[in-house]
């Protein structure tokens, strides 16, 4: 098939023709010297939309994540997570491997944990326990379906992890989804934590990357680790470029990908064999239970596939789709019948 719906991810989309004039076009040099003034731009204009002191362009959203991790947290300490979130299960334990830390993991309700959660797990600085160095956050929350953090208890769990001397870092891939779905800046959502790490390549649509906001000195530390790991990529520019025009351009495009979502949503919840709550669709995201379809994910999705709609199971059960800016409101129409289709075919006997 030539032309596919594909709901797997908002990493899945495509460079516009503007991004890729500007990668033709862009100025570069050597990063690494910190001599690539189109990725010096793009560092400098994310710290100013964040408010923050400085900004670093990394590869991607694990890097960015796991360096901070290392900056924050020490050798045989504890990082306190949300049991399903991404840094926990989708970085394959590098917080344990470079930055020799073990996740302290917490079920959160639809994947934001509290402060009377998490200060029960706070391991005290005492010999013979691993200490908790780092709380980290996700907002949005990818696989509690693109939930967005509640901004007082975001901003509580700050408050008390600094009279307790714990640095906070958000896990922000999709903070601009956050942003348009609540009409608040990101530099408003995020302002309490101690770093940020953000996706250009999601939702924004830039074909590679990720920043890491915080402090200078915070950013001066991250540029070393970042090296230690490989991301020192030299004549950068050419994906700076791209970077540049989804951070100015395209986070106003997010709310037609929540719309489609929650189009989707509330038809999904109208065919027998779905369960999903359309109410729980904030974002660009949505998880729903199939089996009262008596199918599991896999045959599912192989039978989407053959007409036409790529999406993915998150187990045996709940399939999850994701809008993006390559997802059209009639291609969302398109889906529903043809989930409608897949869920009256016959299983073999």
């Amino acid at each position: 098939m030539n032309s596919w719906i594909d709901l797997r991810s908002d990493t899945v989309t495509r460079p516009t023709r503007e991004m890729r004039e500007a990668m033709l076009n862009a100025e570069v040099g050597d990063d690494v010297y910190m001599e690539d003034p189109t990725v010096n731009r793009l560092q400098e204009r994310a710290a100013e939309i964040f408010e923050r002191e400085a900004a670093l362009f990394v590869p991607t959203g694990t890097m960015g994540n796991q360096i901070a991790v290392k900056i924050h947290s020490q050798p045989g300490s504890e990082i306190i997570v949300e049991e399903s979130s991404h840094i926990f299960n989708y970085e394959m334990a590098t917080m344990s491997s470079f930055s020799g830390s073990l996740a302290r993991p917490i079920h959160g309700e639809d994947g934001a944990i509290t402060w009377n959660q998490i200060k029960k797990h706070i391991r005290p600085n005492i010999y013979y326990v691993a200490p908790t160095s780092l709380i980290t956050l996700e907002n949005t929350h990818n696989m509690a379906g693109g939930t967005i953090y509640p901004q007082a208890e975001a901003e509580e769990i700050c408050g008390h992890a600094h009279e307790a001397r714990l640095p906070v870092h958000l896990d922000g891939a999709r903070i601009f989804n956050a942003s348009v779905a609540t009409g608040k800046s990101v530099a408003d959502l995020s302002r309490k934590f101690d770093s940020i790490m953000f996706c250009l390549s999601k939702g924004l649509g830039a074909p590679v990357g990720s920043m890491l906001v915080g402090s200078q000195t915070f950013i001066e530390k991250a540029r070393v680790y970042r090296k230690a790991l490989g991301g020192g990529m030299r004549q950068v520019g050419v994906l700076a470029a791209a970077g540049l025009i989804a951070l100015e351009k395209h986070p106003s495009k997010l709310s037609e990908d929540h719309a489609n979502a929650k189009r989707l949503a509330a038809a999904l919840a109208a065919l027998p064999g779905i369960k999903i709550n359309p109410a729980k669709v904030q974002t660009n995201i949505l998880v729903f239970d199939i089996s009262p379809a008596g199918l599991d994910t896999a045959e599912f999705s192989r039978r989407l596939k053959d007409q036409g709609v790529l999406a993915n199971g998150i187990d045996s059960t709940h399939m999850r789709m994701v809008t993006h800016y390559d997802v059209s409101r009639d291609d969302i129409e398109k889906t529903i019948q043809i989930v409608g289709s897949v869920l009256t075919q016959k299983t073999p006997a």
